[in-house]
């Protein structure tokens, strides 16, 4: 058998990293000796994460440019120019059969390398309203996989498949996991129990809203699972003890989905399809920080199909109380709006992307 070369390239959050590491596994479990190279930016998350994996990855000097005006926007043209070389190094010196990019700063570089080089590539675009190097760099790839219906004004037509994003496989029948995660969380089943989720990072305005909450959803019989962040975890840490459970990161995502019957969460594209699968009631909290307020649109594309709440910022103080206590009481409206979110799951998304990767080295 032909031993094949990949090369996958994401990162800056989890939702770009988790993906690229979902197709390594699977293109991993079809080809056992292939080899993997991950590339990623040097001072992100992916430098850990991706080792953490059981993969190996090098380093770009690449970041995003800012909204104002700083030093680092100034150096944006040279760490282009730097990480162009450096893509174009390691793209000789690896020769991959393919390169899948899933989003981040690495990935723009590094494709358009691949693609002078007539090397194949892959872009797998998780949102609803593509980031600007993914439309850039859709014009020499290959294939786009996306997991929103309705992106031809962004991408050519001709090249994309409907695939949905790549999810962890644990998370799939997470229902027959319930007893264990509540004794794994410790719960009392006699409470309902809440899950916030803030990301990785962490959301400061999502946090915000559960401090000033705390003592108005504990006196509703409700315990607290409260993932608050790595940058936030000193802040808010305090509050660990009783009903409710402070973390800066959770391991055991199925376990915590499992244990959840209600969830609060940012609406980044990974989380957005994690929830189709799992199919709890949501109420989303889309962060009006990122590009193209994509998070926004994720979560609408969502509550069009009245599978889930969204909540802005700007509507919290006024509206939250209100809208959690009205879907707390109503048992119907937590089942219609898990029965309609579980319709948009697409659980074979990482093997129907791998399959499109693989019509592109056979």
């Amino acid at each position: 058998m032909k031993q094949y070369k990949f090369i996958l390239s994401g990162g800056g959050t989890g939702g770009h990293i988790y993906p690229a590491i979902a197709i390594a596994n699977e293109l991993k479990s079809r080809f056992p000796d292939a080899e993997f190279l991950f590339v990623g930016a040097q001072d992100k998350m992916e430098m850990q994460k991706v080792p953490q994996a059981g993969y190996k990855i090098k380093g770009l000097w690449i970041s995003g440019i800012q909204r104002r005006l700083t030093f680092d926007n100034s150096l944006f043209p040279l760490k282009l120019f730097a990480s162009l070389l450096k893509s174009r190094t390691i793209i000789r010196e690896f020769k991959p059969n393919v390169v899948i990019g899933t989003g981040g700063f690495a990935s723009g570089p590094l494709l358009q390398v691949a693609a002078i080089a007539k090397i194949p590539t892959v872009i797998q675009e998780q949102n609803s309203y593509p980031g600007i190097t993914n439309r850039w760099l859709s014009k020499k790839a290959n294939k786009i996989c996306v997991a929103y219906e309705n992106l031809e004004r962004f991408f050519p037509k001709s090249k994309m498949i409907l695939t949905g994003n790549p999810v962890r496989q644990d998370l799939i029948g997470i229902e027959n996991k319930r007893v264990e995660a509540i004794l794994n969380f410790n719960l009392d089943t006699n409470k309902k129990t809440l899950l916030v989720l803030g990301g990785s990072l962490g959301a400061r305005r999502v946090n915000q809203l559960i401090e000033k909450e705390l003592n108005n959803l504990l006196s509703q019989n409700v315990q607290v699972i409260w993932q608050c962040g790595k940058l936030y975890f000193e802040d808010y840490n305090k509050y660990n003890e009783g009903d409710v459970q402070v973390m800066a990161f959770i391991e055991r995502m199925d376990l915590v989905y499992a244990a959840a019957d209600i969830v609060i969460s940012r609406a980044g594209a990974s989380s957005v399809s994690e929830l189709c699968i799992v199919g709890k009631p949501v109420i989303f909290i889309p962060s009006p920080n990122v590009a193209e307020d994509h998070q926004t649109k994720n979560a609408q594309s969502i509550v069009d199909k009245k599978g889930a709440i969204m909540l802005k910022e700007s509507e919290l103080d006024s509206q939250f109380g209100l809208v959690f206590e009205a879907l707390l009481k109503d048992q119907g409206k937590q089942n219609q709006l898990s029965e309609n979110i579980k319709q948009l799951a697409m659980p074979e998304a990482t093997k129907q992307i791998v399959d499109e990767i693989v019509k592109l080295i056979r």
